[in-house]
């Protein structure tokens, strides 16, 4: 009998159980994730962070996957039951959720190594031959098939995913490595204010995308012995790697386009500025990431909406929208739509005007507001004639926020603490007033 490619690279994603690594805070998103982990911010219109990871694993044929939570949690957890449940038990698919649960200390999840540690009788209980550890908080398309089959064939031990990036991307945000004409990886440095160029690229550095795939005996060795180091952070890049590097085989997989001239499309939408242009990026005419393509959808949970609605064509009231993208149940009532991107049940009134601009579901903006290069967070409610992006001044004594890069965030907790102030003020002048005409009186 001869086995095709395709046959053997079945064979490995069949035996590979996916643990996806989705319990970080996401601090640098500020209020983004205020209320919930990073994996559960909203993104591209429909999807949520995590769907990425996700789609890659069942696309990849991946079916058996675990999802570690920890931080504030809830939204995670409700999206990843609603929307990732249709998984086929009886055929040995399934996403089970982990949160931690405190089942070997009385620590939550201190690392990363130590969320596997945690989950290690999760991993003995199915027994797959190969461990897939996947970062929960990029965005990109990538088949584990490829990174799998390379592990396989090197004998390595562990194998890192890795990217090509520049060194001032990379300063002290990445953990970044070093490897021979074999890629065998033979330094490791995690987030190093000065990464070690490549020697034909001088201005680049090869940075760990955060995935790892493990020989299932390798790994537990590994996570047994780091558990009993007092002096360990419990974690892939600042322990497991480089204790790896001295005594195993440890391989970096280059992840690559299919042209060898166009760079990889991987983001770590991280920071506000990162990820209002990840957002933006997809309403060009030819994204980098192709939210299109049938031949890797990217799996979600959307509740049924009815579709997009834009209404009135008068000269001054027209609804309409261009270079933008416009999810299910949204009314462009009367209002301008330029280089922006609104998720489900947005309703945006008469004569009012967005632009290059990020908004979340179930916003609604009043009339005649204008909006430019902003994130409005999801249920927010902007009142008629209000102006935000316009006056930066302005808008940060109202107590909204400014990225590094000018990028307004506006959630309703700031509307609400804004509408607070309002009142007060409103019901001073009021009683200064009153007390005027008794004195007049």
């Amino acid at each position: 009998m001869v086995t095709s490619n395709n046959r053997y690279v079945s064979n490995l994603t069949r035996d590979t159980l996916a643990l996806i690594l989705a319990g970080g805070k996401g601090s640098r998103l500020c209020e983004l994730t205020q209320n919930q982990a990073k994996p559960a911010v909203h993104f591209g219109g429909k999807f949520k962070v995590i769907d990425f990871p996700l789609s890659n694993c069942v696309n990849s044929g991946i079916r058996k996957i675990g999802v570690m939570t920890q931080y504030k949690a809830y939204s995670l957890l409700q999206h990843l039951s609603r929307g990732w449940g249709h998984l086929n038990r009886e055929l040995g698919e399934f996403v089970e959720l982990l949160p931690a649960s405190q089942q070997y200390s009385s620590n939550w999840y201190e690392g990363t190594a130590d969320a596997l540690y945690q989950n290690i009788e999760f991993i003995r209980e199915h027994a797959p031959k190969y461990v897939v550890v996947l970062a929960g908080d990029h965005i990109y398309k990538m088949d584990y098939g490829d990174m799998l089959v390379q592990h396989a064939k090197s004998g390595a031990d562990m194998t890192i995913s890795c990217i090509e990036m520049p060194i001032q991307d990379a300063a002290g945000a990445f953990g970044v490595m070093s490897v021979n004409e074999q890629n065998r990886i033979i330094d490791f440095h995690e987030k190093p204010t000065h990464p070690r160029p490549l020697v034909d690229k001088p201005g680049c550095t090869l940075a760990s995308m955060g995935n790892y795939i493990f020989s299932t005996e390798f790994l537990i060795e590994c996570l047994l012995e780091d558990a009993q180091k007092v002096e360990s952070q419990h974690d892939f890049g600042h322990d497991i790697i480089p204790a790896a590097i001295n005594s195993h085989q440890v391989q970096a997989f280059r992840f690559q386009s299919e042209e060898p001239k166009i760079a990889p499309y991987w983001r770590d939408v991280g920071t506000l500025d990162s990820y209002w242009q990840a957002n933006i990026d997809l309403i060009s005419v030819t994204p980098e990431l192709n939210l299109y393509d049938q031949e890797w959808p990217i799996w979600t949970y959307q509740k049924q909406s009815p579709p997009a609605k834009f209404i009135f064509n008068d000269e001054q009231r027209r609804g309409y929208a261009v270079d933008s993208s416009i999810s299910g149940g949204c009314i462009i009532s009367g209002a301008e739509i330029n280089q922006s991107l609104l998720f489900s049940d947005v309703h945006v009134h008469s004569y009012s005007k967005v632009e290059q601009s990020v908004i979340l579901p179930q916003v609604e903006i009043g009339r005649n507001v204008h909006i430019k290069q902003a994130i409005i967070d999801t249920a927010c409610h902007i009142p008629d004639g209000m102006n935000i992006g316009v006056d930066k001044q302005l808008d940060m004594a109202r107590g909204f926020r400014i990225s590094k890069g000018g990028i307004v965030l506006v959630t309703k907790e700031m509307l609400a603490k804004l509408n607070s102030s309002l009142d007060s003020i409103n019901q001073s002048d009021h009683a200064n007033k009153e007390s005027n005409v008794r004195m007049i009186a």
